[in-house]
């Protein structure tokens, strides 16, 4: 066998297996160490087959022939390689740029780092010798150096001025590359280009392999391109030991690009050889005498002041094409002497941008928009003009809106700007602009992805597989919330999925070198057959709007363009301006078509490079597979295709004119939009743009109709008032579909079933089964339906569905009937199979319906009799509606008229309980009601939890509801009036003859009505067995708490009690209220002590110290017997009746009349002495209430009012004991706020709102209380708190006896309403 090349010595020799591998070993691994001297872009592909020849090695395949090509094939890449080093140009320095000082030091550490950082101001010549340096170090044969720029026109300017100094030509050994034109050629060793295509040739070239060298130009600049571009090359670097990064920045901030790249070197060079004066000319006038100026005469004034500091270039920036052509034509008008005028912005053409960089005769003013503020260097200029301002781009995440608002540039930009000139001699830069307004500018401008959307990025680094954008190492790391909106906008358009992965949809978008909304709409065409007009109509959105409209011919260009208008669409206005100019293409020259264009007020260039982005995105498209149409698509295929990439951007007409957009944003049409006048309802737009307002520019008309199939991952459908439909047989509801908040569908009828089978399913049970709404012949339903009408004239008798309830009826259809069946037809298929089996599957029993309704007539829930702690009274039952006795009749005898207590009859009687409560909950106002549905489910709660007691039915169902729900309902919000009279009491009160006395449902007002007679009646009833006349002595055995007796059939409750007799005798008398029947026994036992005491008595009451004081100060309230009467009850009640119960027997009233006689004397002076007190301050309180003035007249009302409950007949026996003693400071209190309401009568109004407030709940229930007479001791409390209350209010230095504040009584006025 005929050996290769490095075996040829060995093909006679034999040698052991193991030798021959060891050899083969050898030779790899110098091919191995032969790869450094091979063009990096060769190392990749020769080192996979190296490492394939390892692998057949090791597997113990033959790789004797494979090894032979890769020998050779390695030969030839290092004699290739050899061949580049021998002929890359020797560059020569022109020592007169500061950078050439620092020649040898940027070698040093070009050679020694990976990346360097080149710093140095405008004019050092960082752009042009960077290249050369790096050719002098042999840079630039294994790979090319790759130069970027920010700029088409600086990329071409800059290749230009580099293969002039290296004697050669553009597209030999230096080339460029920006879109739409590649000039660099197999021999190029240094290939400049945008920064743009240096990040979308990583795409096709991971790991950059084509470059040895990677200059990042004005990376200052911080473009999105920039910023990308960094981290790319940060995570590059580890993996490409080979590449060298030069990063050159003017002299701002350039330690953050060291830090980022691990601390690399940072290169300082001086820039302008010549000093630059700046000067500042404000367009606000100084002061009054001078007058203020527009930009376009201060840009004149400032030409005009610098030309007298001699001849020279002038650099005037303005932040727009529009500002551009305005200042030229001011400047031809003042007609500068000898002077030429240019400009210079991106868009023009390269053969008008090289004008600026021709040789020149005469003095030139060039015109240009921050192109011309980094990278480019326009030759000769001597004068700079700065306005101060420039258009930046900024996306606001929160309105999702793209702004271009013309700003103040920050202080680097404007030094940047001063910097283009200084360069031939001394410069002078104007800016027009205060030097306070250039102190007060930010250093630094926002880098631009911090303020710009990041969909594009977002979804080129989904496509590269670069991970997660919070992970990536940008320089400055964007927003969470700007990240987070880049991929929301990437969901829209169905780049990414919900857990933000890029689909395969996301994969096609990032090969199109368009916006992410523009490339969506292509891919939408294809399936839409409309791919020709969207291919037109997204190269004319992604450049800028060709057609020119000059402020001083405004409305000869709009007589132009309307030729093309479109009163459906902007967009098809763009279709047929194509067409327009192409027919004239092929019919003119280059000359007379850029002749046409000016005189139709089109911007040739702008319509040239829509062509050849045309072209360009042709050829993707082409090679994505995508075919274009060959007749014209219809209006509404091609914008269901547009409006796939901008869902976001969809307006609803409102009223004046104004649109509703997404999330609730408002904008408007622009003027010159072809649907400005007619305004169609709905419309979509390619851009929205804020300025004065938020307008929407190229839009159309739209059907709604089409959103729903294209924003299906985006719509939100709600449905609402789900029903039965009887005719349909189905369960259906109104659905509304919202985009964005906009209303696509507000009201559609849908079939609910699949939507919700459970709740449909349970509708269909309800409505069609058991309320019989439903076409149904079979005979279950017609048997269930006549079981259910005959029970019906069952329930008139009982006042209550004997029949099964409705739950009932649910619950037997719904066991029977499967899940899934929701509809009539579905109803009827299963019925008729299951029939089969069970034909008496669906039918009512009527034994067991009666069986289940049998307690609703039991004695339990409607009894005969209405137990009232042992008095029992008939009730009576009538069901006829409408009818003056419809419903409960209790019948009361006028004696026990006090003795029903009206919270008892608020329950009703257990069987109609429950629906009255369902009717007061539904009397309860609406913004209460709507807590406590379905009423019929808190009305079982409650009927578990509440049992008839000492509250009425309403305050238990407060309680109880608060506990469930939280929410309180206030007292007065229950509406007894809306309860149906059927379910209210009605009581009829008859005498002992049984002769009705009064009728009504308000039982409380014929009890207050019948309160005097019902105690005289009661009084009259005999009972011998309880009452004793003429009594001495306690010699009657024991004194129950209450008795019980039977008279004229009616079993009556009474309440024994010791009265003294208005003739000074003593009795014993049965009372029909515990509570009267407590304080005549109080009384009574007064007198019987009176009595017990004997002489002793006598004395004390002989005997009152300060007696006649007290008199005198009592005048006005009552007589000195009533004093001497009212002290003598206070001093027994504070000496015998002060603690624990009253005695009930003998025992119990001789213990405390032992103890009693013991605390008499103490007693005595503690009464009199607080008597004396409370009437000496009652004087003085009156003496001060003298001065009638109206303006505080409503105080005095309030005090006269509160010294009337302190002070009055009987006051000091009648007052509670524990706060008996507090009235001096209470009256103290009221003087000194007297005092102060002359001063301040406000602060008193504003003090006196809550108590005033809280007093008038406390006295209506004390008055309740009065009537019902009950003691609620929380009551008492929470009224003497007030009094305290009071005290903190007017008189803080009297100090209360406990913390106080109108929130504590707010609680404590809970405590007494639970109570």
């Amino acid at each position: 066998m005929q050996k290769c090349a490095p075996f040829a010595h060995l093909a006679n020799r034999a040698f052991s297996k193991q030798d021959f591998e060891f050899f083969v070993e050898d030779v790899l691994a110098a091919l191995q160490i032969r790869l450094s001297d091979c063009p990096i872009h060769d190392r990749a592909l020769l080192g996979r087959r190296l490492r394939g020849l390892r692998q057949r090695m090791r597997e113990g395949k033959p790789v004797d022939r494979d090894l032979e090509r890769l020998n050779a094939d390695v030969d030839v890449a290092a004699a290739w390689l050899r061949e580049r080093r021998a002929a890359l140009p020797t560059p020569a320095f022109d020592d007169s740029l500061p950078i050439n000082a620092h020649r040898d030091a940027i070698a040093a550490a070009i050679r020694a780092h990976p990346v360097v950082v080149i710093c140095g101001e405008t004019g050092s010549g960082k752009t042009t010798q960077l290249p050369k340096i790096c050719l002098s170090l042999g840079l630039g044969a294994a790979g090319l150096i790759g130069h970027t720029q920010p700029r088409r026109i600086a990329a071409r300017s800059v290749a230009a001025r580099i293969a002039a100094e290296l004697q050669t030509t553009v597209g030999g050994q230096v080339g460029y590359k920006v879109r739409f034109s590649d000039r660099t050629g197999p021999e190029a060793v240094v290939k400049l280009m945008t920064d743009g295509i240096l990040l979308a040739e990583t795409q096709g070239d991971r790991q950059l392999d084509q470059y040895e060298v990677i200059i990042l130009d004005e990376a200052h600049e911080r473009s999105l391109n920039i910023d990308f571009l960094l981290g790319y090359l940060k995570r590059l670097l580890p993996r490409r030991s080979d590449l060298k990064l030069i990063i050159t920045s003017a002299t701002i901030d350039p330690e953050r690009f060291s830090r980022h790249f691990d601390q690399a070197p940072v290169i300082e060079v001086s820039g302008r050889t010549y000093p630059v004066a700046v000067r500042y000319r404000p367009l606000l006038a100084a002061d009054e005498d001078e007058r203020d100026r527009d930009l376009q005469q201060a840009i004149l004034d400032a030409v005009d002041e610098v030309w007298q500091e001699g001849p020279g270039d002038i650099l005037v920036f303005l932040s727009g094409e529009r500002e551009i052509r305005e200042t030229a034509e001011s400047l031809r008008k003042h007609h500068p002497p000898n002077t030429e005028i240019l400009p210079l912005y991106a868009r023009l053409s390269a053969a008008e941008q090289n004008r600026v960089f021709q040789p020149h005769g005469r003095s030139r003013i060039v015109l240009a928009t921050n192109v011309a503020e980094t990278s480019l260097t326009v030759p000769g200029i001597r004068y700079v003009i700065d306005p101060g301002m420039a258009r930046i781009s900024r996306y606001s995440p929160r309105s999702r809106i793209q702004r271009l608002p013309v700003e103040k540039i920050s202080q680097a930009s404007a030094n940047q700007r001063a910097g283009r000139c200084g360069r031939v001699m001394a410069g002078v830069c104007v800016r027009l602009y205060a030097e306070e307004d250039f102190q007060a500018r930010p250093p630094f401008t926002d880098p631009e992805i911090l303020r710009t959307h990041l969909a594009a990025v977002i979804l080129q680094m989904s496509a590269l597989n670069l991970g997660r954008p919070e992970e990536f190492p940008f320089v400055d790391p964007p927003d969470s919330r700007q990240i987070s909106d880049g991929f929301r906008l990437l969901f829209e358009l169905r780049a990414v999925d919900e857990q933000r992965r890029i689909t395969d949809l996301g994969r096609q978008l990032a090969k199109l070198p368009v916006d992410p909304r523009l490339g969506r709409m292509l891919l939408a065409a294809q399936r839409e057959g409309c791919p020709r007009e969207a291919l037109i109509i997204v190269a004319a959105l992604a450049i800028q709007d060709p057609r020119e409209r000059p402020l001083e011919r405004q409305q000869a260009a709009d007589e132009k363009h309307r030729r093309f208008r479109d009163e459906h669409s902007d967009f098809l206005a763009l279709l047929k301006l194509w067409d327009y100019y192409h027919e004239q293409a092929r019919q003119l020259s280059r000359n007379q078509l850029r002749n046409l264009c000016q005189a139709d007020f089109l911007s040739f260039v702008r319509m040239r490079e829509w062509h050849d982005l045309h072209q360009e995105l042709l050829g993707r498209v082409t090679e994505m597979g995508i075919r274009l149409n060959e007749e014209p698509a219809p209006y509404d295929c091609l914008h269901r295709a547009l409006v796939t990439g901008l869902l976001g951007h969809l307006g609803l007409k409102q009223e004046e004119n104004a649109y509703l957009g997404a999330r609730g944003r408002n904008f408007y049409l622009f003027p010159g939009s072809g649907l400005f006048r007619k305004r169609p309802r709905w419309v979509v737009a390619a851009e929205l743009v804020e300025t004065t307002r938020l307008y929407a520019r190229t839009v159309a008309r739209i059907e709604p109709e089409w959103v729903e199939g294209l924003a299906g991952h985006l719509l939100k459908r709600n449905y609402v008032e789900p029903h039965w439909e009887k005719r349909s047989a189905q369960v259906t509801a109104t659905e509304r579909v919202t985009l964005y908040g906009l209303p696509i569908i507000a009201n559609r009828r849908v079939n609910y079933g699949p939507l919700d089978p459970a709740l449909a399913r349970e509708i269909f049970i309800r409505h069609a089964l058991v309320e019989g709404d439903f076409h149904c012949k079979a005979a279950f339903f017609q048997h269930n339906r006549q079981l259910l009408a005959e029970l019906e004239e069952l329930e008139v008798r009982a006042r209550r569905d004997l029949a099964a309830d409705e739950e009932t009826l649910y619950r037997f259809y719904d066991a029977r009937i499967p899940d899934g069946i929701y509809s009539g037809p579905a109803f009827e298929t299963w019925r008729k199979q299951a029939e089969r089996e069970n034909p008496r599957l669906l039918f009512l029993d009527r034994a067991a319906l009666l069986a289940e309704a049998g307690p609703a007539t039991d004695g339990e829930r409607f009894p005969d009799h209405l137990d009232l702690d042992g008095l029992k009274l008939p009730l009576t039952y009538r069901f006829t509606p409408g009818a003056e006795d419809d419903g409960v009749t209790l019948t009361v005898p006028l004696a026990a008229v006090n003795q029903v207590d009206p919270k008892r009859l608020d329950w009703q009687v257990p069987g109609l309980r429950a629906e009255r409560m369902a009717a007061l909950l539904k009397s309860l106002p609406k913004t209460l009601r709507r807590n406590f549905v379905p009423v019929p489910n808190y009305v079982q709660a409650l009927l578990g939890v509440i049992e008839p007691g000492a509250r009425s039915l309403t305050e238990a169902m407060t309680e109880h509801l608060q506990r469930m729900t939280g929410v309180g309902i206030p007292e007065d919000a229950w509406n007894s009036d809306a309860v149906p009279p059927h379910l209210r009491m009605r009581c009829q009160v008859v005498d002992a003859d049984g002769r009705v006395l009064a009728v009504g449902r308000d039982w409380a007002a014929l009890q207050a009505r019948l309160r005097g007679e019902a105690r005289t009646r009661f009084a009259a009833l005999p009972t011998p067995e309880f009452e004793r006349e003429r009594l001495r002595d306690w010699d009657f055995g024991e004194l129950p708490e209450a008795v019980s007796f039977v008279r004229n059939g009616i079993q009556w409750r009474g309440y024994p009690a010791l009265v003294a007799e208005a003739d000074g005798t003593l009795a014993l008398r049965v009372l029909d209220s515990p509570a009267r029947a407590e304080a005549a026994t109080r009384a009574g036992l007064r007198r019987l002590l009176g009595w017990r005491l004997g002489s002793a008595f006598k004395q004390l009451a002989r005997d009152l110290p300060d007696f006649q004081r007290m008199t005198l100060h009592y005048v006005g309230l009552g007589t000195q017997e009533a004093l001497r009467e009212d002290l003598l009850s206070a001093i027994l009640d504070r000496a015998f009746l002060a603690d624990g119960p009253l005695p009930r027997d003998r025992a119990a009233f001789d213990e405390l009349l032992e103890r009693g006689k013991v605390r008499l004397a103490t007693a005595r002076m503690e009464v009199c002495d607080t008597a004396a007190a409370i009437l000496a301050a009652y004087h003085e309180v009156r003496r001060a209430l003298t001065d009638e003035s109206p303006v505080w007249a409503e105080a005095l009302a309030d005090i006269r009012d509160q010294l009337a409950r302190l002070v009055y007949p009987g006051f000091l026996s009648e007052t509670p004991p524990e706060w008996l003693p507090h009235l001096p400071r209470y009256l103290r209190a009221i003087v000194l706020r007297l005092q102060k309401l002359r001063q301040a009568p406000d602060k008193d109004r504003q003090r006196r709102g809550d108590i005033i407030r809280l007093w008038e709940g406390c006295r209506r229930q004390l008055e309740r209380n009065a009537r019902q007479e009950k003691h609620d001791p929380e009551l008492i409390r929470f009224r003497w708190l007030l009094e305290e209350l009071r005290v903190s209010q007017f008189a803080q230095e009297l100090k209360t006896v406990a913390p106080v504040s109108a929130k504590r009584l707010e609680e404590q006025w809970e405590r007494v309403r639970s109570g």
